[in-house]
Formats: structure tokens, C-alpha cells, sequence
């Protein structure tokens, strides 16, 4: 086939290797433009604009898909399908009607449950016991468009980072089986019932509440990793979390119950594995507190 690919972050780059190792043809990769990214804040094209350029593929990096002019360059590529995953801007009417089969979209999530921009995060947070990713049909609603196929897996205790990875790959193999033979896979309507939405994620949510209870802690320390991190403040720095473990420990939340940096969260408490100073790498919790000692009593924020 004669594919669009439409792709931003990572989660994207395994459709696209997928695709080209499949044989398609893809006549046109969109990414969101280039942004200012490192210390000197020099432009750092997207994940998937990068590995298009490694692959020698035609690049597009419009702001927006509004434009006439972008709509009709679109639609000029001829396209039998425009494979979406992660792109990042809406897509209107005409860029949806332009190629023969439509667009087709890669999305993390069982659907209808976390519609949205974060459903990978929102899936950890709000303790699924499984997810999975599917490819849907597009049209004008967000996420509503019908299932064409589907691969499920249980969340377990994999971090955002394991499970969009596992996602990324899963989605990839899929639209490939389902582009190979599309009439096999006609599309199904969503149900109406069990809706949710995954609203994108604020870097404010990442700064913990140790009230809310070590279990949910835990959860924040997973959906949150590797990007924003989960942190606390200490003396006004703040460390990142980015493995802890569930302990029956009771204890004031945001109180460290011992020598081990175990903090209170109630009924029960976390106990830090990894963590992170500001401009620091990632140790385990031993190696922080012997040359920064935290002890028993100190309230954390």
C-alpha cells in the first residue's frame, strides 16, 4: 500500500519500522515540527522525524493541518491509508476523507476506557489490572471511531515507560496484520457504555501526596516514569522516585519511618528503591543516604 505515516514521540517509531519492513510503500512520514530540546535549546526534530530521515523518507512538519494549502499537499500524496500513532494534532475532515481506507490509529487503550491523550499513565494511576492497544477506524470524535482489532495485557506492575514500550510494539504488529488483509478486519462500533478519558498529564500531578495512601503512591511512582518522575521535596530539593515497594509499615504520611527512608502513607508506607537528585543519575536508595543522611522523623513534602 501507499502509506502516510503520522507520528511524533517514540511510541510511533515501531509502526514505521514496521510498515517499511512490510514492504509498503510510505510516501510521506508527518511529525510535529522540530523543538528546542538540550542546554543550548537547539532545535531536536521528533522521534519519528528522526528515524524517517535515518531511513530516507519524505518529511512533513506542518504546525497545523488546517491550512488549505497543507490539506491539499495532503491529499495530493494519493494515499491508499494514513497510519496515525501518537501524532499530536487534530485531524480534520479533509485529512480524514483523503486516502482511499481512511486513517487508522494506533491507540493504547482497551476503547472506550481512556480516550485521550494519556492512556498509558491514566491506565497505572487508576489501578487497571489490564490495558492493551488497539486500531481504530478515525473520525471527527476524539477516540471514538470503530475497533478494527485488538491486543490485550495485563499492567502488572510495569512502569509507563515498560508498558508504552510493549504498547509501541504490539500496535506495530497489528496494523501490519490488519493493512495485510483489511477486509478481515472490519470495524466494529465502540460500546457506549465505559467511557473514560485520559486527560494529559499536568507536571504538577507528579509531585507526590503521601496521604492518599502507599498503594496509590506506588502508582504514581509507576505511571509517572520515566517522564515526569514522581518527586518529594527535602531541604527544598526535590528527588525523583523512580522504584518503590509497598510496605505494612504504619506511619504519618510524609514521615520517614526509618534509617531505610521507609515514608509514611497511613495505614501503610513506601519504601523508595531508586531515586533521583536534581541534576543527578538514578541510585539506589543506599547509595543517596550514605552521603545524604535522611533521618527518622524528617517530614517530606
Amino acid at each position: 500500500m501507499k502509506i502516510i505515516l503520522m507520528g511524533t514521540p517514540d511510541f510511533a517509531v515501531p509502526a514505521l519500522d514496521a510498515l517499511v519492513d512490510a514492504g509498503h510503500e510510505i510516501v510521506a512520514v508527518y511529525s510535529q515540527p522540530p523543538r528546542p530540546a538540550g542546554r543550548g535549546k537547539a532545535l531536536r526534530p521528533s522521534p519519528v522525524h528522526a528515524r524517517a530521515d535515518a531511513l530516507g523518507l519524505k518529511v512533513r512538519t506542518p504546525v497545523s493541518l488546517k491550512d488549505a494549502a497543507v490539506q491539499a499537499e495532503f491529499a495530493a500524496l494519493d494515499a491508499d491509508v494514513a497510519v496515525v500513532a501518537a501524532y499530536g494534532l487534530i485531524l480534520p475532515r479533509a485529512v480524514l476523507d483523503a486516502p482511499r481506507h481512511g486513517c487508522l490509529n494506533i491507540h493504547g487503550s482497551l476503547l472506550p476506557r481512556w480516550r485521550g491523550a494519556a492512556p498509558v499513565q491514566r491506565a497505572i494511576l487508576a489501578g487497571d489490572d489490564e490495558t492493551g492497544v488497539m486500531i481504530m477506524q478515525m473520525e471527527a470524535g476524539l477516540d471514538t471511531g470503530p475497533v478494527r482489532a485488538s491486543f490485550r495485557t495485563p499492567v502488572d506492575a510495569k512502569t509507563a515507560g515498560a508498558l508504552t514500550e510493549e504498547l509501541a510494539r504490539a500496535g506495530a504488529r497489528l496494523m501490519v496484520e490488519v493493512l495485510a488483509d483489511l477486509p478481515a478486519y472490519p470495524p466494529v462500533p465502540q460500546p457506549e457504555e465505559g467511557v473514560t478519558y485520559a486527560a494529559k498529564i499536568d507536571k504538577a500531578e507528579a509531585r507526590i501526596d503521601f496521604t492518599v495512601g502507599a498503594i496509590q503512591v506506588e502508582r504514581q511512582v509507576r505511571a509517572f516514569h520515566p517522564a515526569p518522575g514522581a518527586f518529594f521535596l527535602f531541604r527544598d530539593e526535590r528527588f525523583r522516585i523512580l522504584a518503590a515497594q509497598i510496605a505494612d509499615q504504619s506511619g504519618e504520611p510524609g514521615i520517614v519511618l526509618d534509617d531505610a527512608l521507609c515514608i509514611g502513607c497511613g495505614a501503610n508506607s513506601l519504601r523508595p528503591v531508586l531515586i533521583q537528585r536534581a541534576g543527578k543519575g538514578a541510585m539506589p536508595v543506599a547509595d543517596l543516604l550514605r552521603g545524604l543522611p535522611i533521618p527518622p522523623g524528617t517530614q517530606l513534602s
